[in-house]
């Protein structure tokens, strides 16, 4: 059979409706030879910068190499993402599964919410007789929220009772959403409901917590119920009273009904699974402790060893963060997380970085005041590096890969049921990358990977700032020694450039020749021709010393229009040929006719061994009277052309 190459779009794998479909997909990748790209955003942030850098992880795969899609947009919080995803899909022309959101041109995996909560709806009113509810629904967008609303308003109408707006609070299937929503119930200091029926577990769970500390117990003081049953799978102070169903199946017959489109099998578009409630104590219904005994002997030991895989895996990661903030270059932090890469025991693991990721050339676009390349730091590059590729237990050298390919080809080895992560590494909106683990014993499906992950991205951002802020002090610093106007040293830079030579030659007795030139009728060409083409006669002269100044002589632009030249152990004999080498550029600058001007320039030179407390610039002055004594044995009847 062949293996299929799937693309699954999912947001938030640390809760358990998403955990627990994951590993329905996981367990039957192989079963029907899959490998699958889990593309996984953490976008719970409230910075709208962070959430378009988590976003940016769906940009990442081009459907058209993508021989199918799962998809989950029941957990993407923005609505046009969903749109950009489910649109890309249909151009690429790819069979895909939306599970529980049911969209009509998809294959679809749901539950009938309605029929669901109707249930538990019921059971509330006609068992326990409540009458006075509140309701923590989903985000007011979301299809299944839509459905569970409606369908619980429903069984009001039909039994008569009501529900005041103010009692309905909506939420966005989160935990703080349950705490939000008790404390705004309290604040509208009414007498309290008699039962609180929420749209997920996790609401279910915070809300309850919250109750209890405010010194309210449930079921005794009010009614709390949930929904999907995912919460058996943590720690909880009350068994909670909620509808049980398949998500793991859901997972399952994704696969299925891609194999089956793969297998040209015929089927139907739309699968409807069985739910069933699940009453006990928090809406008050009896709960013998001693039938559930050994599920909680399980259910204990499982929280003992996930927790102490956490410890385990925090306390590496802390240390990971630790050393990588404490590290000063790129090299050594390839290098620490290498180390880390083989500690998390991954059997596949791969850092992929923009080839923009550094972008030396935001701090240039910074500094000359434009924006140039900004939207291009904002998207996955067309080539990626690869600087970490690990498999098969050893590291792989990969330079770097095209965007399209996602994986190096080391990962390609022939075999199905795969499951790779996909995890976006940004600051903000600057994307930096992504990174690909597969079959790891970390806790993926947990917030402390989130923040591992955060982290991560953060330690990224702060080498490349070190890196950054090395590369402006090195600008500055040429900027401090360069002459902005022509490009060659200024007098800063002629210091720095000359300092170790010239001490070496006053120390050892060595001859130096410092040499004067300046710019004849400058005050002319300006009136003549204004003061930007006076500007241009001085950079030719800058670029008449770059031409001649080729024996490791040290020149620059001494002000105005005049330079220096600097050179050791230079005897009279080459300080003639420099100076006659100098004239003779000039000459053929002239003879090019590039220049409405005549360039000319006088120049003087000095040889002497320094004595210990003389400055270099103390031979300036000599050197300029020789150049003196040169310029007035000329004719400056003319400079420039008739």
């Amino acid at each position: 059979m062949n293996s299929y190459k799937i693309a699954l779009i999912i947001e938030e794998m640390d809760q358990s409706y998403q955990s627990s479909i994951l590993n329905g997909i996981a367990a039957a990748a192989s079963e029907f030879s899959l490998n699958i790209s889990v593309f996984v955003s953490f976008s719970g942030s409230i910075n709208q910068a962070h959430a378009k850098g988590e976003f940016n992880i769906f940009n990442l795969p081009d459907f058209n190499d993508f021989d199918g899609a799962i998809l989950l947009t029941n957990t993407l919080a923005r609505q046009s993402v969903t749109n950009d995803i489910l649109e890309r899909i249909k151009a690429a022309g790819i069979p895909a599964v939306s599970i529980d959101n049911d969209i009509p041109y998809l294959y679809h995996v749901g539950i009938d919410n309605r029929a669901a909560m109707r249930r538990i709806a019921e059971h509330l009113i006609n068992v326990h007789h409540f009458t006075k509810f509140a309701y923590i629904s989903g985000p007011e967008d979301n299809p299944e929220s839509v459905d569970r609303l409606s369908a619980f308003l429903e069984v009001l109408e039909e039994k008569d009772l009501n529900i005041s707006e103010e009692y309905i609070y909506f939420g966005n299937f989160r935990a703080p959403s349950g705490r939000e929503a008790v404390e705004h119930f309290l604040s509208l200091g009414k007498e309290l409901p008699e039962a609180i029926i929420c749209a997920n577990d996790v609401m279910a769970s915070s809300a309850i917590n919250r109750l209890m500390d405010e010194g309210l117990y449930v079921p005794r003081d009010i009614a709390v119920t949930g929904f999907d049953n995912t919460y058996n799978t943590q720690n909880y102070q009350v068994e909670i009273t909620s509808v049980d169903r398949p998500l793991a199946l859901s997972g399952r017959i994704a696969c299925k009904m891609l194999s089956n489109h793969f297998r040209n099998i015929a089927q139907e578009r739309s699968v409807i699974l069985n739910m069933s409630p699940h009453f006990t104590e928090s809406c008050g219904c009896s709960h013998n402790a001693n039938d559930n005994i050994k599920a909680f002997k399980e259910q204990n030991y499982c929280n003992y060893m996930r927790i102490e895989s956490s410890q385990d895996f925090m306390s590496e990661t802390n240390k990971l963060s630790v050393e990588l903030l404490g590290t000063d270059s790129f090299e050594n932090y390839i290098a620490i997380l290498k180390e880390f890469t083989q500690k998390i025991a991954a059997e596949e693991f791969y850092f992929c970085l923009c080839e923009s990721w550094l972008s030396e050339s935001g701090i240039d676009s910074a500094a000359s005041g434009t924006t140039e390349n900004a939207e291009s730091l904002n998207t996955y590059s067309d080539e990626i590096l690869v600087p970490i590729a690990y498999s098969n237990g050893k590291f792989h050298d990969v330079d770097k890969i095209k965007r399209r390919d996602i994986l190096p080809a080391v990962a390609n080895n022939g075999r199905s049921g795969k499951l790779y992560y996909h995890i976006p590494l940004h600051f903000g909106e600057r994307c930096f990358g992504y990174m690909v683990i597969y079959n790891s014993p970390m806790p993926l499906h947990s917030s402390m990977f989130e923040s591992f992950c955060i982290s991560l991205s953060n330690t990224l951002e702060n080498i490349r700032k070190v890196i950054s802020l090395e590369y402006a002090i090195k600008r500055l610093k040429r900027l401090y020694a360069r002459d902005t106007f022509s490009g060659i040293y200024n007098r800063n830079g002629f210091v720095q450039a000359t300092a170790d030579v010239y001490n070496d030659c006053v120390a050892n007795q060595r001859d130096i020749m410092l040499m004067f030139i300046d710019l004849d009728g400058l005050k002319k060409i300006n009136d003549t021709y204004g003061h930007s083409v006076g500007d241009k006669a001085i950079c030719c002269v800058a670029d008449v010393l770059v031409k001649s100044c080729t024996n490791g002589e040290i020149f620059c632009r001494f002000g105005g229009d005049e330079f220096i030249v600097f050179a050791a152990d230079a005897t009279e004999t080459e300080a003639d040929a420099l100076t006659k080498l100098i004239a003779d550029n000039i000459s053929e600058l002239n003879a090019s006719g590039v220049n409405p001007f005549t360039l000319s320039a006088s120049t003087g030179y000095v040889i002497t061994k320094p004595q210990e407390g003389e400055d270099i610039f103390n031979f300036v002055t000599e050197a300029d009277k020789v150049m003196y004594a040169e310029k007035k044995k000329k004719k400056l009847s003319k400079y420039l052309k008739a």
